[in-house]
């Protein structure tokens, strides 16, 4: 016997959704709304074994930055965003050495960062922006909700997922880095809430939501100069003129003027300037046919021995009266 909902029913339940879209822009309401709601087959337990199983995966394929002084940095900015967010689950960061403009989210609050999209960004606002867009990823759990959607279209992966584990299923996916595409690439849905919420997050941590315009701006330029500088997972959903329009349209609809933001700070220019270096380090690294320098024999040895009088490898100078 079919069981039909009354009318009135039916009224409550799209006055609650109704509610609940009329909360997710509110940012007064951010950490007291629900914006994970949706079919969702993994329970919050699940989601965060499997980020875990995934992120080491990343780490295994990927070359992380070992740099304590900018993932600290890093982190610290991606917690205050996260304090201000609607993530029921802690939120972690790590940096990812690559030239590629991207930033990305796996289950369970895991977020890498790319060094390309810290060496795009100008400001720290901007770098804030990018990394809220993926903190919305995470708080409205994004990544299990779509997993959920994919199962539900195509059921015949389930003996697969439950047999043979998340490697063979991405496998068969042809994830390059061993992760299910599911999880890498997001609907075009996802992706415009994930925009609003990252806005809100970042205006409430005290960033210029404008800033987030000029990320997306970036990017937008960047792919369409440089097409192979953004990570393909990354151009799946680009920064289109409507999802820019979109965005502008929040910032003056839903964001009240604030007197005052913070755009850049000169911690920012430090790191960026750090993670510059690193790059070029690593090209030189990578470069047999650099130059090399020789020492002049007695000004010390390089690999270890005597250096300079400052201690490093770096050659000394002399003042000429010394000389004299």
């Amino acid at each position: 016997m079919r069981r039909w909902l009354s009318p009135l029913t039916l009224l409550a339940l799209f006055a609650s959704l109704s509610l609940a879209d009329d909360k997710k822009k509110d940012p007064d309401e951010i950490g007291d709304r629900d914006v994970a709601g949706g079919v969702n087959f993994y329970s919050i337990e699940q989601e965060m074994a499997m980020g875990k199983q995934l992120a080491t995966e990343v780490q295994k394929q990927s070359r992380m930055v070992d740099d304590p002084i900018l993932s600290e940095y890093i982190n610290r900015v991606g917690q205050n965003l996260a304090r201000n967010s609607d993530a029921k689950i802690p939120i972690t960061f790590q940096i990812i050495d690559s030239d590629s403009v991207n930033a990305f989210t796996l289950p369970g609050g895991y977020i890498f960062v790319n060094t390309g999209l810290i060496r795009l960004a100008e400001t720290e606002a901007e770098l804030a922006g990018a990394m809220a867009h993926e903190i919305g990823h995470s708080a409205a759990r994004h990544t299990t909700r779509q997993q959920t959607r994919a199962l539900i279209a195509n059921l015949a992966t389930i003996p697969l997922i439950l047999l043979g584990g998340w490697t063979g299923y991405a496998a068969r996916q042809g994830a390059g880095i061993g992760i299910p595409m599911a999880f890498l690439s997001f609907s075009r849905g996802f992706e415009k809430e994930a925009d609003l919420l990252g806005l809100e997050y970042m205006y409430k941590a005290g960033y210029d939501p404008n800033a987030s315009i000029d990320i997306f701006e970036r990017i937008q330029s960047l792919e369409k100069t440089k097409p192979g500088a953004v990570e393909k997972i990354f151009a799946t959903h680009p920064m289109t003129e409507d999802r820019i329009a979109v965005t502008q349209k929040n910032i003056n609809e839903i964001l009240p003027p604030k007197p005052e933001y913070v755009v850049n700070t000169s911690e920012f220019n430090d790191m960026r300037a750090r993670v510059i270096a690193i790059h070029r380090q690593r090209k030189l690294d990578s470069d047999p046919n650099q130059p090399t320098l020789k020492r002049a024999p007695g000004s010390g040895k390089i690999d270890g021995a005597e250096t300079g009088q400052d201690g490093d490898d770096r050659p000394t100078l002399q003042r000429r009266e010394d000389l004299l």
